[in-house]
């Protein structure tokens, strides 16, 4: 068995790797590269032939897990994608979105580039190349025992986003494990990630591979704080939010320290198409919902309350320009390259009344790391916006695991001869994250570079 790493090798984003056996070629995950050009450019080309491609295990919904998956079929797959249920229903979501929006943003992007006599550029996939995708999507329910090819596999909960999951398979006759990404423990809507089995291969993410989260608990009160804060100021609360996961878990502590008094009333808006769109499927997804939530609805809507607006059309976003204070806008994108985001930091980001909140994690390359590493000036819509609202980065609302929960999860899976491959993580985290697992485990981990293949 030959793994080539394709994507998610030292760096964060691009999660895809080309698994080969005797009989069968598999990818596991198609992701897009996210951050500067010169990143993203890696996302047009493959290190292999699609049309070889037998079939691919998919183990969540994010971009950088699924967006390549348009650029695959458009080049010559035609296999199976295998995804649990609620997956393959936000992967739908997560690939529309981005098609559209790349078709609107190629359009100025081509202007700028025939007035500096450049040729224009293609998308990289369009609407129609997503449709393509739909036909190949197989549902696979948590903890059922599928045959592909010559391998089986099944998909356990990672407890990172709604209906994410890591991979066990059974690889000519190794158990071959593959994490996705892993949840942080403890937050709401999903259930804690489960333990693996004792693997002869461990392909584990690295996203935090060098950070202990703050608290859940703290974490939340010093989001309280934050806005109060920033309301006190006379100013407007932004949050870059990703529409997966993290706009629902603001909405679900907003909804409780408004109805509780711990804030004042305010208005509340979630500027963002997909993030409505996710919202809803939220609800039509129950069998992802840990207890506590099941136990919720019950009861009451956790995604609901008085204040929230949701505002789908461009007319309806522009009119929140109009609210100066007493505000908080939940915005995608969450790394704040594109996205009704960037509109809002343009009206916002030189106040210093006002505060940006992260939640989330900032790539290289991209402006939402710049603002965090203390950038002064940033560039947005081709001007430079001076950086005086208050900055606030809180990372306890992480969707990934942090260290300690990592190496928690790799000692389950270890055994005497078990081989650890680190992905999904900037260089530096993973040499960090490197010498805890041999500390804990005694195993010396395998960090791939790009396109690095190896043989177990």
């Amino acid at each position: 068995m030959k793994i080539t790493f394709c994507g998610a090798a030292q760096v964060v984003t691009g999660s895809c790797h080309f698994v080969e056996t005797g009989r069968t070629r598999f990818l596991l995950d198609c992701g897009q590269f996210q951050g500067n050009d010169e990143i993203e450019s890696l996302n047009y080309t493959f290190p292999f032939n699609p049309s070889d491609i037998d079939f691919v295990i998919l183990s969540h919904g994010h971009l950088d897990h699924c967006g390549r998956l348009p650029v695959l079929v458009k080049k010559g797959f035609k296999g199976k994608i295998y995804a649990t249920p609620g997956t393959i229903d936000i992967a739908r979501l997560i690939l529309m979105d981005a098609a559209q929006v790349q078709e609107e943003s190629i359009v100025a992007l081509n202007r700028k580039r025939l007035r500096e006599g450049l040729p224009p550029i293609e998308p990289l996939f369009v609407l129609d190349d997503v449709f393509d995708v739909f036909d190949l999507f197989e549902a696979v329910p948590y903890n059922e025992s599928v045959a592909a090819g010559c391998i089986r596999f099944k998909f356990r909960d990672a407890g990172h986003i709604l209906c994410s999951a890591f991979v066990e398979m059974e690889i000519e006759g190794k158990k071959v494990i593959y994490s996705g990404d892993l949840g942080n423990r403890g937050k709401p809507f999903v259930p804690d990630p489960s333990y693996p089995d004792k693997a002869d291969v461990l392909i584990v993410e690295s996203t935090y591979g060098n950070r202990v989260h703050r608290s859940l608990k703290e974490s939340v009160e010093e989001f309280k704080l934050a806005i109060r804060d920033t309301f006190e100021r006379g100013g407007v609360v932004l949050i870059p939010s990703f529409a997966l996961e993290r706009a629902q878990d603001v909405l679900y502590f907003l909804k409780r320290f408004i109805e509780n008094g711990e804030i004042p009333e305010c208005k509340v808006f979630l500027d963002s198409p997909l993030a409505i769109s996710i919202t809803r499927t939220f609800r039509r997804h129950r069998e992802c919902f840990d207890k506590e939530t099941l136990e919720l609805l019950k009861k009451d809507d956790p995604l609901s309350f008085s204040g929230l607006t949701f505002t789908k059309t461009v007319k309806e976003s522009m009119k929140i320009n109009d609210v100066k204070s007493r505000a908080v806008i939940i915005a995608g994108n969450g790394m704040c390259t594109a996205g009704r985001i960037v509109h809002h930091l343009r009206h916002h980001l030189w106040d210093k009344n006002s505060s940006i909140i992260f939640i989330g994690y900032q790539a290289e390359g991209t402006t939402g790391r710049e603002i965090v590493e203390g950038k002064k000036k940033v560039k947005i819509f081709n001007e430079y916006v001076k950086v005086n609202a208050k900055v606030y980065t809180i990372n306890g609302f992480s969707s990934h695991a942090d260290k300690p929960q990592l190496i928690d999860w790799i000692k389950r899976g270890v055994k005497n001869g078990t081989r650890i491959v680190l992905v999904h993580g900037e260089k530096e985290v993973m040499e960090d994250y490197s010498e805890a697992i041999l500390k804990n485990t005694g195993i010396k981990p395998i960090i791939p570079a790009l396109y690095e293949s190896v043989t177990f």
